[in-house]
């Protein structure tokens, strides 16, 4: 195995700062067992200065592990592609239109994927009325790690949503969709297994997501091997509908509670996280590969999407 002068990315300007340094701290470790030669970013100045930072350090690959808005939006991509670095994860274009979850929902419904009932309006119109019928659900159109999202259940939800949101005019709202919560692992395009996620009081928030013991992960998710191969088909499909590449996750709910149980997507993240609870490398790891081989997968597969000349 070529050793190679790795930079991770981490930390970030957006709410999932705290994540994404845990998860950076994971990568490092690992690169370093592996013997890379690590320098660690924390990215919390200009793009100018990172930049400078970049060009004075000679890379060989950057390892992104930056999340939320700036770090897989497709921003930071889009500065490594013009820098002609080689870095992990999704491009420019799949970054920015998963992360906009109206336009890739947009896609995934051209391609015959189901999603839940939904549309996008502004702030005002959420105070003037309730756009649908309880429960639905309200989520910031870019956002990750569940920042924003709420559950409105009654006018208590309604109005303590009113009262929080600080995430911009334009908001997305769904339909509820019962049932169970199912998140597919998908690398280099095989999706490699599910995990069923059970919280016991609330939903898989941005606090059930990164507190050990707060939710609870059955892998592999308790599916009948036809379900399971639909939701394997489906997330295969979503990633290559978006022309992701790496690692992706892709995020279900499950109506089983109907006469013919639907899974519906929610979104497909293109920056999973590499922290202790994070679903991606528990379900490498269950299949296993264990966190350093995925890690040094990712760096293998790392490239610009631009072709440059010899």
């Amino acid at each position: 195995m070529q050793k190679k002068h790795v930079a991770v990315l981490m930390g970030g300007w957006s709410s999932e700062r705290e994540v994404s340094l845990s998860s950076g701290a994971g990568v490092i470790k690992a690169l370093e067992e592996l013997g890379h030669s690590v320098t660690p970013i924390d990215v919390k100045g200009s793009l100018p200065d990172l930049v400078a930072h970049l060009v004075s350090a000679k890379l060989d690959v950057i390892f992104n592990a930056l999340h939320g808005v700036g770090g897989e939006d497709g921003v930071i991509q889009g500065v490594l592609e013009m820098m002609k670095i080689p870095y992990t994860h999704s491009g420019v274009a799949a970054s920015a239109i998963a992360m906009n979850k109206v336009l890739s929902r947009q896609i995934f419904k051209n391609h015959g994927i189901p999603v839940p009932l939904d549309k996008v309006i502004t702030f005002d119109d959420l105070k003037a009325n309730h756009p649908m019928a309880f429960p639905y659900v309200v989520k910031p159109i870019g956002e990750g790690s569940s920042r924003g999202v709420s559950i409105i259940y009654n006018e208590d939800d309604y109005k303590k949503t009113l009262d929080q949101w600080t995430f911009g005019d334009q908001i997305l709202v769904e339909k509820y969709i019962p049932g169970r919560e199912i998140h597919v692992s998908i690398l280099n395009g095989k999706a490699i297994g599910a995990v069923e996620i059970k919280v016991e009081n609330g939903y898989y928030d941005y606090e059930a997501k990164y507190t050990p013991g707060r939710a609870e992960h059955l892998m592999p998710a308790p599916l009948t091997p036809d379900a399971l191969q639909e939701v394997l088909k489906l997330s295969e499909k979503s990633y290559h509908a978006l022309d992701c590449r790496s690692a992706c996750r892709a995020d279900f709910r499950y109506d089983d509670t109907i006469e013919n149980p639907t899974f519906y997507l929610l979104e497909v993240n293109t920056q999973p996280g590499m922290t202790p609870t994070s679903l991606v490398p528990e379900t490498v790891g269950y299949y296993g590969m264990s966190f350093n081989q995925l890690v040094q997968d990712l760096i293998d597969n790392a490239r610009c999407d631009i072709k440059t000349g010899s």
